[in-house]
């Protein structure tokens, strides 16, 4: 059994006269995209051809038919792309930041945690006040009813002691590090 189809010559004439207007109609929808719109013409050409009973219809012309065939399609169309995740093309993935290491981190943590049990508890009291739970000098000061002096003093050789103890760690980095924050606190307090 065979379906009825359009003419060929109906359907060449269809697409002579209304084609160019429906294309523009279809690129407004699709946002200026070329190659979607002319799918979509397409595929609106090919509903055109699949219904013959479409130009015995009572009307002077085909247009309305087919721009509301069009419009549908590209809002199916749309509703389909939105509804399935976007493609990641290769560039996309080359540009993107490399997720960093855990097992480095993990590592990282382990040596500053050896290198900080190490320490005196004053010391490491103190680091653990000011590095950990952030606290001002003078907050931490106050925390362990101690001077601020004495807070500040404590960090230096607690950073310096850190600096010896942990492997790759510069020792002119940790001095001139520790120098700017006891600044900073100083000036805080």
């Amino acid at each position: 059994m065979t379906t009825a189809t359009t003419d060929e010559r109906d359907l060449a004439q269809l697409q002579r006269e209304h084609g160019p207007a429906l294309f523009h109609f279809l690129l407004g929808l699709t946002f200026g995209d070329r190659q979607r719109a002319e799918d979509l013409l397409q595929e609106t050409l090919v509903r055109a051809w699949q219904h013959p009973e479409a130009f015995d219809a009572p009307y002077d012309s085909m247009r309305p038919w087919l721009f509301t065939v069009a419009r549908r399609l590209a809002i199916d169309a749309r509703r389909s792309r939105q509804a399935r995740p976007t493609e990641v093309g290769d560039a996309v993935l080359e540009s993107a930041p490399a997720q960093d290491d855990t097992a480095d981190s993990t590592v990282h943590a382990l040596d500053v945690r050896e290198a900080v049990s190490t320490l005196s508890p004053e010391h490491r009291a103190v680091l653990v006040q000011i590095y950990f739970r952030g606290l001002s000098v003078g907050e931490t000061a106050q925390a362990l009813g101690i001077p601020a002096g004495t807070v500040k003093s404590r960090s230096y050789y607690a950073l310096r002691l850190l600096s010896r103890n942990l492997p790759g760690y510069s020792s002119r980095s940790s001095t001139l590090s520790s120098a700017s924050r006891d600044t900073a606190s100083a000036t805080s307090t």
